[in-house]
């Protein structure tokens, strides 16, 4: 099959490709209740190396630059309690984590959470988090244009793929919220 965005050389419906991604995100999709179908989330393999976004564009296509979409783990800290929660932004923008984020959450500090913490809560590879799968109860913050989106290009959980699926699928999963101007 081929992929609606980038030049792959093989994409394939992520209900088919179950076996290689971690099983945090493997069991959402075993549970997926969206009005988007999972099997219409795309999986795509691809060298591990160049996963990360410029490099990523610069191989498999650059008309992934609009599609590209970062997951980003976030702290928000207020009263002592810390409340870890996933911001979906364009690639090409900068999250806005000391205000929209802050304010969302209601914290009185935001930073982007430490490495190790991302992957231990996650269960996914640091450069490859997606929103697919994440830990029950956390919020998922979505910048609008990316729900907007036909086609998003995401993390898999590892970095051996990517995911191409429906903004409005994203905008589906549990926890989400649309957020205006979330990334800058």
């Amino acid at each position: 099959m081929r992929a609606p965005i980038g030049s792959f050389d093989e994409a394939r419906p992520v209900t088919e490709r179950l076996d290689v991604l971690p099983a945090p995100v493997a069991g959402a999709f075993r549970a997926w209740r969206s009005p988007v179908p999972a099997d219409q989330v795309l999986y795509v393999g691809i060298d591990p190396e160049l996963a990360d976004t410029a490099a990523f564009v610069e191989h498999y296509g650059k008309d992934l630059e609009d599609a590209s979409v970062n997951c980003v783990i976030v702290a928000a800290k207020r009263g002592g309690e810390t409340t870890l929660a996933a911001c979906l932004v364009r690639s090409a923008t900068r999250l806005d984590v000391n205000n929209t984020v802050r304010r969302r959450l209601g914290a009185r500090k935001a930073s982007f959470a430490p490495r190790e913490t991302a992957t231990g809560e996650t269960g996914m590879e640091y450069g490859s988090i997606t929103p697919i799968g994440l830990p029950a109860g956390w919020p998922l913050l979505i910048d609008a244009t990316v729900a907007a989106l036909p086609y998003a290009l995401i993390g898999s959980g590892t970095r051996r793929g990517k995911l191409i699926a429906p903004g409005k699928a994203l905008a589906g999963l549990p926890g989400a919220a649309l957020v205006e101007d979330l990334g800058r």
